[in-house]
């Protein structure tokens, strides 16, 4: 296994997994791989059969079963990994829906015109025009957001309704307030609080996630909808330009799957594909997504005539360089980074930005290029901290709960000393980044940001980045950035509590580009159609989540954005596929 290879989940619970999976399907029997020879689809030999084949196991493809069940149809859940629930069991199961049920319930109209304006905003910045139509945006883009507004809230009250999973308000529990989106301070934006959703039963930053996948697929078995683990999908099965079912691989055995109405992939993206991560994204170096995510549905739906949308778009956050170069799968990113004493520097030693932004728009910056100089400033980043926030919030990712198990932590007793072990350690790591070194003076460049840095704390205003100004720093600092019981630093003293003068010693990471995982991937329409390369909808075939191109683009609108286009997409396909007629090859 190489150093960057993502590492395998376990393969407890399979047993289970797979007694129940087998128990839930009359077995037809399996073709061994060799025998797979090309024939028409009317003499294809079927092992499973079922209205709608749901590709993956997280919440594109469980809320696509769900939705398609509860209008009284069958789904098989198809999952290539030994285990259920993709990226959305890693994650804290937060699902951004606007207009949502609980805001209505509070007497907060969350207007479809202003919330569209938002979204468009947000997501296509360069496009944005609010005296258009569509807002500037191209119409199937803005259908696309359409859609999400209009499908959201009934996807929540449908699941609900069918007892599959029930929602309630995500509250930021250190400050007990509705999370503020992340881009809170826009004006277009007039509901900045109360669109984070998370599961009422084992809701958490640590089960959520966990819950949400669990509840949605024990919905499914308790229904008779089996679970296929360890199958590989690798072909749709087409028939006169409908997709009428899939190939997959199940070991060395070859099993195909009939859908009646429609075959929906929600696989998830591919940055642990290496080269499609080279080809396509702007720097990459480890995700938070599972070792699954490896674009499977991009050369499938290719083969099958499917025009690929934006695939350099992703759901972003800064990792542990370090950390990722060992295994591309890392367990956590640097979301919000923690500390008050802390600043975010380049190889000029140079502040570039507010540290306490979100980490999908932070992590853009590594991908500033400079046309003069030739370069990325900003490739890699140091993460620069002191005693004060590694006492008062270790334990908070990635600054350790103990030190003496922080391998990639560099220290100095003066920021001179750490100048030095920093360039040390980054020409460790030439092989990995380049010709990416520090500039000569970093070090005395560090030493005056430093200097003006803890100015800005004791006056409380930071005029390069206004860090603290708006409502999102201030709370996603106190929500992340808990002062741990045991630690023996007083309150902050300030003006501005995200901002403290740092005084040695001093420590740092290296932060590189990583992400949650890819967004890009084969167009959809409204209907979560996958379009072919006429921008025709391919008929029989969905998708939902990760695997296709985001209607946010490169746009994360708060703390639940990706589950929240998920589920909803993939409510969309449910619906849609169940009004489709039976496939009769």
């Amino acid at each position: 296994m190489s150093s960057n290879t993502p590492r395998q989940p376990t393969r407890r619970d399979l047993l289970k997994r797979g007694a129940m999976a087998a128990g839930g399907l009359a077995t037809l029997g399996m073709a061994s791989a060799a025998q797979a020879a090309k024939a028409s689809p009317a003499s294809l030999k079927w092992d499973h059969e079922t209205d709608v084949v749901c590709v993956g196991s997280g919440a594109a493809a469980c809320a696509a079963a769900v939705t398609a069940v509860g209008q009284g149809g069958k789904a098989i859940l198809v999952e290539k990994m030994p285990l259920p629930g993709g990226t959305t069991g890693k994650s804290g199961g937060v699902t951004w829906i606007p207009n949502n049920p609980f805001l209505r319930a509070r007497g907060i109209d969350d207007n479809k015109t202003d919330c569209l304006r938002f979204l468009a905003r947000y997501a296509f910045p360069r496009e944005y025009t609010p005296t258009s139509p569509t807002l500037g945006l191209p119409a199937s883009d803005y259908r696309l957001l359409e859609a999400f507004y209009d499908n959201g809230s009934p996807m929540i009250e449908h699941m609900d309704k069918l007892g599959a999973v029930r929602f309630k308000e995500f509250k930021m529990w250190f400050v007990d307030k509705h999370a503020p989106d992340y881009a809170d301070h826009l004006p277009e934006n007039k509901v900045s609080r109360g669109r984070a959703l998370e599961p009422a039963a084992g809701a958490g930053s640590s089960l959520g996630g966990g819950s949400l996948a669990a509840q949605l697929e024990a919905w499914l078995t308790k229904r008779g909808m089996p679970v296929l683990l360890e199958h590989r999908v690798t072909k749709l099965v087409m028939d006169n330009g409908r997709a009428i079912g899939i190939e997959a691989m199940h070991g060395d055995k070859l099993v195909r799957i009939k859908a009646r109405k429609a075959v929906v992939f929600g696989t998830g993206g591919f940055s642990h594909n290496t080269e499609l991560v080279g080809l396509h994204q702007p720097g990459l170096y480890g995700a938070c997504a599972m070792p699954g995510s490896t674009g499977d549905f991009i050369s499938i739906a290719g083969a099958a005539g499917a025009r690929m949308g934006a695939l350099n778009t992703a759901w972003r956050t800064q990792v542990v360089l370090e950390e990722a170069l060992e295994n591309r799968a890392v367990g956590l990113g640097a979301f919000v980074l923690p500390g008050d004493s802390m600043i975010l520097v380049n190889k000029y030693g140079q502040r570039i930005v507010n540290e306490k932004i979100n980490y999908n728009d932070r992590t853009q910056l590594h991908f500033v290029f400079d046309p003069v100089k030739k370069e990325f400033p900003n490739q890699v980043q140091f993460m620069v901290f002191d005693e004060r926030s590694l006492d008062a919030f270790g334990g908070a990712f990635p600054i350790p709960a103990d030190r003496r198990a922080a391998r990639f932590m560099i220290q100095g007793n003066t920021l001179a000393e750490l100048a030095d072990n920093i360039a040390e350690r980054v020409k460790k790591l030439e092989k990995h980044i380049g010709s990416y070194t520090l500039a000569p003076d970093f070090k005395a460049r560090l030493a005056d940001t430093v200097s003006r840095f803890n100015g800005y704390a004791k006056a409380g205003v930071d005029p390069e980045f206004e860090r603290g100004v708006h409502e999102y720093d201030k709370d996603w600092q106190a929500l992340f950035s808990p002062v741990r019981k045991e630690s023996r630093q007083p309150a902050n003293p300030m003006p501005n509590v995200t901002m403290h003068p740092l005084n040695g010693p001093f420590y740092a990471f290296i932060l590189g580009p990583g992400a949650l995982d890819t967004n890009g991937g084969p167009a959809i329409n409204e209907k979560a159609q996958v379009l072919d390369t006429h921008n025709k909808p391919i008929p029989g075939l969905y998708g939902a989540g990760n695997c296709i191109a985001s209607p946010a683009r490169g746009a994360y609108f708060g703390a639940g954005g990706t589950i929240g286009l998920a589920l909803t997409f993939g409510y969309i396909a449910g619906l849609h596929a169940m009004q489709q007629p039976t496939a009769k090859a």
